[in-house]
């Protein structure tokens, strides 16, 4: 699932640290995040939108070709 999250925190001016510390996460979480490499939990989904003042699916782009499993 492809995320905006490297655009709006460079946006703002945010480290990948002091993000990490916001959502109370490790900054490994947010690199894999940016990266394509980690999907988030739902808990964390909301937290990261409410940190960006967005909400969920502004923050995480979810495609059509996407087999979901729900």
């Amino acid at each position: 699932m492809k995320n905006r999250i490297q655009e709006l925190r460079k946006a703002r001016k945010v480290t990948q640290q002091e993000l990490a510390d916001a959502l109370c996460v490790t900054r490994q979480t947010i690199i894999s995040l940016e990266n394509g490499r980690y999907n988030a939990s739902l808990l964390l989904a909301h937290k990261a939108a409410q940190f960006f003042g967005i909400t969920i699916e502004e923050l995480f782009l979810f495609e059509d070709d996407e087999k979901g499993d729900a």
